[in-house]
């Protein structure tokens, strides 16, 4: 199993960023993914969550509005669409896979990439 986060980078506040995750080794279509961050000193925290198909899309309540979570079955790949970037919104962002409800911290993720918002 592989997930290999990119698209992070350095953004002033009211930025965007799109964040992409290549899947592979696993039947990505078939599995329900989820993005999560943790910032500096903090616990993982989940943000968004998408089934089967893309079908269902849930956000915590810090990104609801701003951040849209999508995926593209042919190129194995989940996508998260950061808007409106605030300086609480700087983290590191994994995708998860084996999602199963709002509020899971899924074990299987990956390597991550960093988010910074900052004036």
């Amino acid at each position: 199993v592989q997930l290999v986060e990119s698209g992070g980078g350095s953004v002033p506040p009211g930025g965007s960023l799109r964040l992409s995750c290549a899947a592979s080794g696993f039947t990505f279509s078939m599995t329900p993914m989820a993005w999560v961050r943790q910032s500096p000193g903090k616990e993982f925290e989940w943000i968004a969550g998408i089934s089967v198909l893309g079908r269902s899309t849930y956000y915590s309540d810090s990104v609801k509005g701003r951040f849209t979570i999508s995926r593209d079955d042919v190129k194995n790949t989940l996508y998260l669409q950061l808007n409106s970037l605030n300086p609480e919104d700087t983290a590191i962002y994994y995708c998860a896979k084996d999602w199963t409800h709002v509020g899971k911290i899924p074990r299987v993720r990956g390597l991550g990439t960093q988010v910074t918002v900052s004036s």
